[in-house]
């Protein structure tokens, strides 16, 4: 059987192509596991002493807390801002609402294909902790929900503790939708919920400042980035 040399040349480059996609896959997951490694040894400086650690260098973002879902075996870092950027690494806390474990209505939005995707699995009454470096809150799933991306009460402040997560909608979803899976959650009291850390030499606990409606409405840009398709996929 004679190869014709058009042919040859054909499948040559097919296999030359499909070795260039592996190797920028792995190129691009190597990339990824290192991130989440700087990205967490951040966090854990942050959480000893409170300070802006970024991952790395040039980074403009930093992790501020630590969310876990332990019936789910979650745990990942909240960082800086719901700017694309922020989201291609994990959560992202919305400026303008309530700092994460603090007072008031706190919204973190992130991919639904990536640290989001476990929201799909979360039901009514799982305990979710945010740590931060003044202590760990506790909330409590109240309520999940499908609503239109241009529905922007649930990123209004409230008077109480709550913990708003949101990303796209379906999960499944490849193109960009009009849709938002949101989940709310309650926290529990501060005398319940949080967990006071000392400094050395304190007799005193360091309780949360209060947000809430100290803090301004979230900023335009983060604010469509909740709605926008285009950071939240």
């Amino acid at each position: 059987m004679i190869v014709r040399p058009s042919f040859l040349f054909l499948a040559i480059a097919l296999i030359v192509a499909g070795g260039l996609l592996l190797v920028g896959r792995l190129a691009l997951e190597a990339k990824s596991v290192l991130a989440e490694f700087l990205i967490d040894r951040a966090l854990e400086r942050h959480l000893q002493d409170g300070l802006v650690h970024r991952p790395w260098s040039w980074a403009d973002l930093h992790p501020v807390a630590r969310l876990e879902v332990p019936r789910l075996g979650v745990k990942t870092a909240v960082l800086t801002g719901a700017t694309g950027g922020t989201l291609a690494f994990g959560l992202g806390h919305l400026d303008g609402t309530a700092e994460p474990g603090g007072e008031g209505n706190c919204v973190l939005s992130g991919h639904r294909d990536r640290q989001a995707a476990f929201l799909a699995d979360l039901r009514p009454g799982d305990e979710i902790v945010v740590t931060t470096a003044s202590g760990a809150r506790r909330y409590r799933v109240r309520t999940t929900a499908v609503v239109d991306k241009i529905r922007s009460e649930l990123l209004e402040p409230d008077s109480g503790s709550t913990l708003t997560l949101v990303t796209c909608y379906p999960f499944g979803g490849l193109v960009r939708s009009p849709w938002r899976y949101a989940v709310v959650c309650d926290g529990e009291s501060a005398a319940v919920g949080i967990t006071m850390r000392r400094e050395p030499g304190e007799g005193h606990a360091i309780r949360h400042p209060r947000h809430g409606h100290a803090r301004a409405a979230p900023c335009g840009d983060q604010r469509a980035a909740v709605a926008d398709h285009g950071y939240l996929r």
